[in-house]
């Protein structure tokens, strides 16, 4: 990946009529900042800018507006944050966040958080008042006389790296931390505050050329040799994250030649196909027992993760995922491994996955190991027979979803943070990467259903979002899909209250806790907002709704009224919870 900046000194005395010139010429201009940042995020990549204005923002706005990145005007911060997250792993290209001052700014915040859990690239772009009238009670004043600075305008747990530009001479710094941000392995979330007369201001310094080139980590050859020679003392299991999607073809042959068998996290699926005789199912939330009982009756004696920390959603830290000898853990993150489990003998490896796997397959090649294959235990799928009486069954539709949807198309299938998540990892089944997102880091409501927005965008085409009817009534876009025409469908699973929260409440013997939402119509809702919907009472009626929705060129939303005697498979999580307190 490169980026490269060329020199931008000028000598016209014209701001802000010259901003197509700036893009489509290469004359010598002079501009203002606000365009000077925008040129900067073009040239580094960026294809999509989302967010909701402001005065404030405004130039910055203006500027984006006549480049060659596209602009979407969201109707909440949040939102054009989780779908800058999606847009991002959807095109593997930085996304722009713009916001306004003061609640602008803090609205984006969740969505911020959710895109450093997640490991995306993305830049907020955001105003904060001008000098001249900081601390004088201006309108939505955002400066340390009514913000806090520290973890917002400042480096820190939700941006690798922030700063307030308070003169055109610091771009040249502020280009070079973005660039070096975003030629680094893993993810990278930026902010960059711009006072409202800074970004009306000439440009007064020279934008040097920087060239930059992504360099990947890579494990020594001792390191593999090493590697290759724990692995090869007995039967071991790999175990495979988000973070190892660019490498699917290389696991899937280092699992053949070895015989080791495979499961994933749940933001893994697909990577290794799940139709595979090896793979043994989904750890974590909404995982597969089967899973457990290899764990118990044929414990390998190591295991090689890659890609993922182990963290509470893929492992629920429970001892019995501990291999006999411990793991062989990969991660460009050097504090990733040993953190999950910090009693468990874990051999670190500094590297990028499929460069990784490439080193073992050369060996493994040379020097082919037979394992004993123990006897696997396979994820089970029943047989589902819709049946003519009552509301519908959450495994019904799943089941529906994975013959018309996940078969029989290539969209792209998400699935928001709830017991939505769970029936998706627990019954949907992937052979290819790249056809299933699943926000399991962050957690947050709404982030699918937002996201998906994002996700289409970036792909060019249909997305599915399976959603609950709390994530759909906290945060949606679907007025902003109708808008830019983006073909995304919302299947709601509406079951009139926080599925989740009221199994976990009884589960824990607490009774009487307000868990239900008004039976809501999305449908209608759907109407309001100029996009199509059908309402689905009857299981009878799944199919020809998933065919009308795949049908659609339009946004689309499929209102699902669940049987809410059917219990969602999150027990793991609730004694997960329970197990802490």
């Amino acid at each position: 990946m490169n980026f490269k900046f060329q020199d931008t000194q000028s000598n016209t005395t014209e701001p802000l009529n010259l901003t197509k010139q700036l893009f489509d010429s290469k004359l010598s201009v002079t501009f203002s900042v606000a365009q000077a940042m925008v040129k900067i995020l073009k040239d580094m990549g960026v294809q999509y800018a989302f967010g909701v204005s402001g005065g404030a923002i405004a130039p910055v706005w203006a500027a984006l507006h006549q480049s060659p990145i596209q602009v979407l005007h969201f109707r909440h911060e949040a939102g054009a944050a989780f779908a800058a997250i999606e847009a991002y792993f959807a095109s593997d290209r930085p996304v722009v966040v713009f916001t306004t001052t003061g609640p602008g700014i803090t609205n984006a915040l969740t969505g911020l958080l959710a895109a450093r859990w997640e490991g995306a690239k993305v830049i907020l772009v955001s105003a904060s008042t001008s000098v001249p009238q900081r601390g004088r009670w201006a309108c939505q004043e955002t400066s340390t006389y009514t913000m806090p600075s520290t973890g917002i305008f400042t480096s820190g747990q939700i941006f690798h790296y922030a700063t307030t530009l308070e003169s055109s001479h610091e771009l040249t710094e502020v280009s070079r931390r973005l660039a070096l941000g975003l030629g680094q392995p893993g993810g990278f979330v930026a902010h960059i505050s711009i006072p409202t007369n800074i970004q009306t201001s000439l440009l007064k310094t020279s934008l040097p050329q920087i060239t930059l080139s992504q360099s990947l980590a890579t494990a020594s050859e001792e390191t593999i040799a090493e590697c290759v020679r724990l692995l090869s003392e007995g039967p071991f299991a790999i175990w495979v994250g988000f973070g190892a999607r660019g490498a699917a073809k290389e696991i899937r042959q280092l699992a053949e030649k070895t015989g080791a068998v495979v499961m994933c996290s749940p933001r893994a699926k697909g990577i290794f196909p799940e139709d595979h005789p090896q793979f043994i199912g989904v750890t974590g939330f909404g995982g597969h027992e089967s899973v457990f009982r290899y764990m118990q009756e044929y414990r390998p004696l190591r295991t090689l993760v890659l890609g993922t920390r182990l963290g509470e959603r893929t492992s629920f830290l429970l001892p019995v995922m501990v291999p006999l000898r411990g793991f062989l853990h990969v991660d460009i993150d050097p504090e990733v491994p040993g953190t999950a489990y910090p009693s468990a003998e874990t051999f670190a490896i500094l590297s990028d996955i499929k460069v990784f796997v490439k080193g073992l397959l050369k060996h493994f090649s040379q020097h082919p190991v037979q394992l004993t294959k123990s006897i696997l235990s396979r994820p089970e799928h029943s047989i589902i027979n819709p049946r003519t009486h009552g509301e519908v069954r959450p495994v019904v539709l799943m089941d529906a979803i994975q013959r018309l949807i996940v078969e029989g198309s290539d969209v792209l299938v998400m699935t928001e943070a709830s017991s939505s998540s769970a029936w998706g990892n627990y019954m949907l089944r992937f052979a290819k990467p790249h056809r299933y997102r699943n926000c399991s880091g962050f957690g947050s409501m709404g982030h699918i259903t937002t996201g998906v927005v994002g996700a289409a965008l970036a792909r060019r085409g249909k997305a599915i979002a399976i959603v609950g009817d709390g994530a759909m009534l906290m945060n949606n876009e679907i007025s902003t899909a109708v808008k830019y025409q983006i073909p995304v469908v919302w299947i709601v699973l509406n079951d009139g209250r926080y599925n989740m929260c009221h199994r976990g409440m009884a589960m824990q013997g607490f009774q009487g806790i307000d868990t239900e939402i008004p039976q809501t119509d999305f449908v209608q809702i759907a109407y309001g907002m100029g996009a199509d919907g059908i309402r689905v009472e009857r299981e009878a009626d799944i199919e020809a709704a998933l065919e009308k929705a795949m049908a659609a060129i339009a946004p689309f939303v499929i209102d699902v009224i669940i049987d809410t005697t059917q219990l969602a498979p999150v027990e793991s999580r609730i004694q997960s919870l329970m197990s802490q307190s």
